[in-house]
């Protein structure tokens, strides 16, 4: 039995891509009997130091979080500049985009995959950590996201 890549198995958040985030907050918070989530967008690329494709990148999205118990919904409404979300947007329409763990050693974790035929496409800072989306498309069917929290 190989060792896992990333160190879990637990998939802490499901990432879907919409084109309007306050519709389908309300369609969640109407099938879970809950409050609308409350969108924001993501830092601004001095912030966030996004990075798509090996390049900087303008690209922000308004982000809004559904805790689901163990399972986080993340509802992803992106910009017009390029990245993944706008990606997927364009070539697949709304959908299932990643599912992402909680790891740590994100330069480690990152080699491991590239090193398996998985390369990074996007990363970023937020506050309190790091993410970076990794295609394994090809592998997995899907792509994952890494969530690296600060200490």
């Amino acid at each position: 039995m190989e060792h896992s890549m990333l160190g879990t198995k637990v998939i802490t958040q499901i990432g879907i891509i919409v084109n309007d985030i306050e519709k389908v907050g309300e369609s969640y918070a109407k099938f879970f009997g809950i409050e609308p989530p409350t969108w924001f967008w993501t830092d601004t690329r001095e912030i966030a130091q996004t990075e798509y494709n090996g390049g900087p990148s303008e690209a922000r999205a308004k982000l809004a979080f559904i805790d689901c118990g163990q399972l986080q919904v993340e509802l992803i409404e992106p910009d017009e500049f390029p990245s993944t979300w706008r990606e997927f947007l364009d070539t697949h329409g709304e959908g299932v985009h990643h599912v992402a763990f909680v790891i740590e050693g994100m330069k480690e974790k990152l080699e491991i995959l590239n090193g398996h035929g998985m390369p990074l496409i996007q990363k970023g800072e937020y506050t309190g950590g790091r993410y970076a989306y990794v295609d394994t498309s090809s592998e997995l069917k899907v792509l994952i996201e890494l969530l690296e929290n600060d200490k």
